[in-house]
């Protein structure tokens, strides 16, 4: 219910054609999963708008949280929604922070393309990530360990990991940790025997994508939410946009923007 009522309020400001247009510096920071999205809208939307300048830089969804929290950007980029604490602060901050729900994603379990398992459970993900699943034999692969590897805590991607798979459990401290979708998929797929997560823009050859719980992640299965670990992704502005934040979030809503999300692997929400 919670993700449909932003999803309405995101749709409903593109009725807002009439707002006002500065001309001027934006700014944009989070989510490493939403980075594709916003540097695509961004020069897309830089075209049709040369006086307006855009900076986007990917430093995890809590970060561009923060940073809107402190002033420091005019729209943070998130792969989860704000916290209840966040939001006191950013009141107590003296700006209400407003989010508009811009793509849906399937965060895809991915292992090395020579790995011959392609179906894991959430209970089996679950118990690879505590440590309690250590060799590929376990769960239908060769007789070799696993290397599990994981995100920082800093990350949108690793709450949505936390929430949805682990169901809060700690993973193992054996977890190799990296900072970004792009350097998780080059991690797996330089290593026969690993396993790690990533949006499913972010999805190549260089690694395969595992079903789970018998469900294929993809634009369908994110969007019914058939797939076990879908999520909605976030733009999120210091109170009600308006100039230039405004013109900008209404370009990643309209058919054109959407247009790009889907362009970058993403699933339109419209």
């Amino acid at each position: 219910m919670k993700a449909m009522k932003i999803l309405v309020t995101a749709l409903f400001v593109l009725t807002l054609a009439n707002g006002a247009s500065f001309a001027g510096d934006l700014s944009m920071n989070g989510s490493t999963t939403v980075l594709p999205i916003a540097q695509a809208a961004a020069e897309k939307f830089m075209e049709s708008h040369g006086e307006v300048t855009i900076s986007v830089s990917g430093g995890g969804s809590s970060n561009g949280i923060k940073a809107l929290i402190d002033g420091t950007t005019d729209i943070a980029t998130a792969s989860r929604f704000i916290k209840e604490k966040e939001v006191e602060a950013a009141v107590a901050g003296g700006a209400y922070p407003v989010p508009f729900g811009i793509a849906l994603d399937a965060l895809l379990p991915v292992v090395h393309p020579s790995n011959g398992v392609t179906d894991l459970t959430t209970e089996q993900l679950r118990k690879i990530y505590t440590g309690e699943i250590t060799n590929w034999k376990e769960v239908g692969g060769a007789d070799q360990p696993i290397a599990v590897v994981g995100r920082d805590t800093s990350s949108g991607t690793y709450e949505t990991w936390d929430e949805k798979i682990m169901a809060k459990e700690k993973i193992t401290p054996k977890a190799m940790v990296v900072a970004s979708n792009g350097a998780m998929v080059q991690t797996v797929a330089q290593n026969k025997l690993a396993i790690g997560y990533i949006g499913i823009g972010y999805l190549n050859d260089s690694v395969k994508a595992l079903a789970v719980d018998g469900v294929t992640g993809s634009a369908e299965t994110a969007r019914s939410g058939l797939f076990p670990v879908s999520r909605y992704l976030y733009m999120f502005t210091r109170g009600w946009p308006e100039g230039d934040v405004l013109n900008f979030i209404n370009f990643v809503l309209s058919d054109a923007g959407q247009e790009i999300v889907a362009s970058t692997g993403y699933v339109p929400v419209r």
